[in-house]
């Protein structure tokens, strides 16, 4: 075995050692869980609050109006970063849309969006 080898695989399990002792904290990351899934009610009901078309929904979540399409129909479900910023737009709508303001992509339909979020509750109260 190499010599620098070695002695990176000492000092390893040194540190292993030395954490197993208590004598030094191993950093540690803790994962936020996964978004909830939604079904084709939910996105629905989303779209509903947002006052959104598909077109404008799509474009929310850069994610094809035929997308949109096939969760509201229930024949796919929403997965991924999509998903999550669904979830997000729950809770605070506004944030979908200021985004979006703030690149200059934001239609009639997103600012009555935007205009209805500042007036609805959070969900869930």
């Amino acid at each position: 075995m190499k010599t620098d080898m070695f002695g990176e695989l000492l000092g390893s399990a040194n540190e292993a050692l030395e954490h197993a002792r208590g004598k030094r904290d191993l950093r540690t990351t803790v994962l936020p869980a996964p978004p909830k899934p939604m079904n084709a009610r939910d996105v629905r009901a989303l779209r509903a609050r947002l006052k959104a078309s598909q077109a404008v929904f799509a474009s929310y979540f850069n994610v094809s109006a035929k997308l949109v399409q096939a969760w509201e129909a229930d024949r796919r479900t929403p997965e991924g970063a999509a998903l999550r910023l669904m979830r997000i737009a729950e809770t605070a709508p506004q944030l979908l849309v200021a985004g979006l303001e703030r690149h200059g992509r934001t239609s009639a339909a997103g600012k009555r969006a935007n205009g209805a979020a500042r007036r609805s509750e959070p969900a869930g109260q």
